[in-house]
């Protein structure tokens, strides 16, 4: 369990004493508050705090005073047309606060996007917890031979059995030695945390704005993202539904479910349609591109 009873004893603490307010909610989102929903072996996400929610959005849209239109359909139609023509502010007048529980190596994949405020767990004050992320065996994959950043096919056997031993063994005598250096040396925290391996596990509170969100979400929640990070974009985008359910329908419609074209692809697909024979070089792109191209016209 990615929590500790006390810590599970304080969520359900604060879940029984909900407060009044004028505020605008979300019950979708209210639903999700501060509890925990598991990710990977030890990690989790949950959410602290959030603002605003669908009709927020269509209010700074219109500039407004209230909900604006009392209409859910020219919501939804309005963001819709905003999300289809790639109007951003109207979504940033919603935000979320998170607490996550990640991997390191997760973490620093994450702190790439940068247009959130993050708040880490410091090892210079704080030992770490003797947790690391071991993948299952359904994700101990060999490199892919077409692509430099990601995996091909799984490894079995002894080969499997001997990467999961190393990555135990590594972390338990990674950590062993990082407890004896802290209590039997009395080697600073903030120097004897370099000894840990990335796989170890911090925690952070992300607070973001939907629009910066959803950028986050298109490329980390594609299906050529890495699986570690994947799956914490995939348990967003649940409490995401829940929380922005027209806003979320557009996302899904015109980011997660799209594809972008080049120039060169949409001329192509004009002469395709028109019963043309193409072919990659008469297309105008590289042989790359060309695959990509064909990938997309195979929903690949």
């Amino acid at each position: 369990m990615p929590l500790t009873p006390e810590q599970q004893a304080e969520i359900d603490e604060q879940r029984a004493r909900p407060n009044q307010t004028l505020r605008v909610v979300s019950e979708g989102m209210e639903a999700h508050l501060y509890k925990a929903h598991e990710v990977l072996d030890h990690g989790l996400v949950r959410v602290i705090d959030y603002m605003g929610d669908d009709s927020a959005i269509c209010q700074a849209a219109r500039v407004s005073y209230g909900k604006g239109t009392k209409s859910v359909s020219n919501d939804e139609g309005l963001i819709r047309y905003l999300m289809r023509h790639w109007h951003s502010t109207p979504f940033e007048m919603c935000e979320i606060k998170l607490h996550v529980k990640l991997p390191v190596f997760v973490a620093r994949q994450w702190i790439r996007h940068r247009t959130a405020n993050v708040n880490e767990y410091s090892a210079r004050y704080s030992i770490l917890d003797r947790e690391f992320y071991i993948p299952a065996p359904d994700q101990v994959a060999a490199q892919s031979e077409v692509n430099n950043q990601g995996r091909g096919a799984l490894l079995e056997g002894e080969d499997a059995a001997r990467v999961l031993e190393i990555l135990k063994a590594d972390s338990t005598r990674a950590y062993d030695n990082y407890e004896g250096m802290i209590n039997d040396q009395g080697l600073a925290r903030e120097l004897a945390r370099m000894n840990l391996p990335a796989n170890v596990y911090t925690q952070w509170y992300w607070k973001v704005d939907l629009h910066n969100l959803f950028h986050f979400l298109r490329l980390r929640a594609d299906h050529h993202a890495q699986y570690e990070i994947r799956v914490y974009a995939d348990a967003i985008c649940k409490i995401v539904a829940d929380w922005v359910p027209a806003a979320y329908k557009a996302f899904e419609d015109y980011r997660l479910g799209s594809v972008t074209l080049s120039a060169q692809m949409v001329d192509c697909v004009r002469r395709i349609a028109a019963g043309e024979e193409v072919s990659q070089e008469d297309s105008g792109m590289s042989a790359r591109e060309w695959r990509e191209f064909q990938d997309v016209l195979k929903g690949a």
